[in-house]
């Protein structure tokens, strides 16, 4: 079993929650969100947000902070085969609680299938609040370009406000 080693990014004034999967093995090495440098998420959010894409872990940590978006992950530990999403088993769950219970948040988005499908079942029981399913941002969606996916994360917006 490989455990989540990145703690959950929110604050009092959240306003959305983006769950991943689980974090890759770049991400794991770094113990910090979407590390691997053909991840788009972080290109992706600065297009979106109207900001310079952030470097440092600070950078992406004011980022997020600075507009209401929480970030974590829906799995705390799981077998995975490398970054291989489509390897995860024995999945066990975060509980969102800590989040949820300490934050603003309206809604909350998966990015990438596997991370919906997981949410579904581990946690949407728990939180009754449906999640909206968004286009992964891993270089392994290659079907999706750098446009599609601004476009597609543009839904965002309509619940920060």
């Amino acid at each position: 079993m490989i455990r989540h080693n990145v703690p959950p990014i929110f604050d009092k004034s959240s306003k959305i929650l983006v769950l991943g999967s689980f974090p890759s093995v770049k991400s794991r090495e770094q113990a910090f969100f979407y590390a691997h440098p053909q991840n788009r998420f972080w290109k992706v959010l600065s297009v979106i947000l109207k900001c310079e894409t952030p470097n440092s872990i600070q950078e992406k940590r004011d980022m997020l902070i600075n507009n209401h978006i929480a970030l974590w992950d829906v799995i705390q530990s799981c077998n995975i085969v490398g970054s291989d999403d489509s390897s995860i088993s024995d999945v066990v769950p975060n509980d969102l609680e800590i989040i949820l219970n300490n934050s603003n948040i309206k809604s909350i988005f998966a990015n990438g299938k596997t991370a919906t499908r997981l949410y579904n079942k581990h946690i949407l029981p728990k939180t009754h609040i449906k999640a909206i399913s968004l286009p992964s941002t891993s270089p392994a969606n290659a079907a999706w370009n750098l446009d599609r996916l601004i476009d597609a994360w543009s839904i965002i917006l309509d619940y920060l406000v």
